[in-house]
């Protein structure tokens, strides 16, 4: 098992139980069968070919990437870890040219990375129009409810007294309003063009360079600023107190975990991947990632771990 280390980051899930009859291999496993796949396969039946996983330098891609490999071992399949690669630029190319056969991708940043002027925003059209666009020779698996995306964010003092849940909710704060995100974000389509264009919200802007980090939430929590763009899986906000809005009208696109697929890829596989999918919600994804900020433990240890926990038979 092969591994390259280029970084760290996030997770996933999704789907359904489906696989040709008899095409399975889940005898013999090392440890109990977490996904519960029906017996009765020969140990020999899973594909000889070696299926390479990758993974962005993001933890949470890290570690979704680990429940795959581990749950596919299971299986009997052989798996080459090619993890921490970096960022959408740098893998993408050797996903498209067959050089990694799976991946934890994110709906609406692959989505805008293959078709920039995308229009679609919410979840069901940015997943139909992923599935338009991705390339021949790759294949979508099913989006999982786990999401990590960017979102807004205030204190939860700050919610409760202007009674907060929405994005559109910001309207009924009479007090003036900072946002503070790194400096490209003033400038993003979510940025306050975007949110004074799609909720009537007007906003001043302040640059914190740490992409959602302790600055930016000391800034919060200071007042500083009273909004904040934090990813919606990072554990700093349950950890620091902080509520994301909700965004009913898409000014952040869509981002939810799904695997992305070569053909290498048997349906077999497919469905073990889909299961985990399917398992993953936004909870699972927030309490993993805080396993891998605040306890610091390997990817292999968390995903071995949460796939024990799982009741999937």
């Amino acid at each position: 098992m092969t591994y390259r280390t280029i970084s760290r980051r996030s997770i996933l899930a999704g789907l359904t139980t489906a696989a040709t009859a008899g095409a399975l291999a889940l005898a013999g496993c090392s440890r109990s069968d977490p996904l519960g796949t029906d017996a009765g396969n020969d140990a020999g039946t899973a594909s000889s070919r070696t299926i390479v996983i990758g993974s962005q330098d993001y933890y949470s891609s890290e570690i979704i990437a680990e429940i795959y490999a581990q749950a596919l071992e299971d299986a009997d399949y052989t798996v080459d870890r090619q993890f921490r690669i970096g960022q959408r630029e740098a893998y993408a190319p050797e996903i498209e040219a067959g050089a990694i056969d799976l991946f934890p991708e994110y709906t609406g940043p692959l989505l805008q990375y293959w078709k920039p002027d995308t229009e679609s925003r919410l979840s069901e059209d940015v997943y139909a129009e992923l599935l338009e666009t991705t390339p021949d020779g790759l294949r979508l698996l099913d989006q999982s409810p786990a999401t990590d995306q960017n979102g807004y964010t205030v204190t939860q003092e700050f919610a409760d007294e202007w009674d907060l849940t929405t994005i559109g909710d910001l309207t009924k704060v009479t007090t003036p309003l900072t946002l503070g995100a790194n400096s490209e974000g003033e400038h993003r389509p979510y940025g306050p063009e975007g949110l004074a264009t799609t909720y009537g919200v007007e906003v001043a802007f302040t640059p914190i360079e740490d992409d959602g980090g302790p600055l930016t939430v000391k800034a919060l929590k200071d007042g500083d600023i009273q909004l904040a763009i934090i990813y919606t899986a990072d554990p700093s906000i349950a950890e620091n107190g902080l509520v994301s809005l909700e965004d009913p009208k898409g000014l952040f696109i869509a981002s939810h975990v799904v695997p992305l697929v070569s053909d290498n890829v048997d349906d077999a596989a497919a469905a073990i991947i889909n299961k985990i999918s399917a398992a993953m919600n936004p909870e699972d994804l927030i309490a993993l990632n805080a396993r891998s900020v605040k306890e610091e433990l390997p990817a292999a240890t968390i995903a071995s771990d949460w796939l024990a926990q799982q009741n999937l038979g």
